[in-house]
């Protein structure tokens, strides 16, 4: 079903995932670009991390542009990307469950005029995020880890 109100979301969808590391540890390391590893997806940040900041998503044949919005260093940041007449936004939360255990949480939202027109490919981060998140905490974990040792 497409929602026809501008103000509302036309999809969303959320995720979940608890790691074994201090926020502020979590936060860090997904902050620095260098660590997403999505291949065949390159990254490119045209600034710091920090609201207003540009980034460029390469991909075999499309390049796509996002902006960094709302970011609350250690607690949450909001990327969005433009599509025609619409934005997708990916919003992370970390949230300190203990001094070394952090939720991570991604909520992602398709919303404008032109919405309905992206709601069947959108639609696939709802198989793809959970396993791409998992594999974030895996990473992390393990780079906590070496910096112990």
């Amino acid at each position: 079903m497409t929602n026809t109100n501008a103000f509302e979301p036309a999809w969303q969808f959320q995720h979940s995932v608890d790691c074994n590391a201090p926020r502020q540890f979590v936060w860090d390391y997904w902050t620095n670009i260098v660590n997403w590893n999505d291949p065949p997806a390159t990254f490119h940040l045209d600034g710091p991390f920090d609201a207003g900041s540009r980034l460029t998503t390469s991909l075999p044949g499309q390049t796509l542009h996002s902006l960094l919005r709302d970011v609350f260093p250690g607690y949450e940041a909001t990327i969005e990307m433009q599509l025609a007449e619409a934005i997708l936004s990916f919003h992370w939360m970390f949230e300190a469950l203990s001094s070394h255990q952090t939720q991570i949480t991604q909520r992602l939202t398709l919303s404008g005029a032109n919405a309905g027109a992206f709601i069947t490919q959108v639609r696939l981060f709802e198989q793809n995020t959970p396993e791409g998140m998992k594999k974030l905490v895996a990473a992390i974990e393990r780079s906590l880890i070496t910096e112990w040792r």
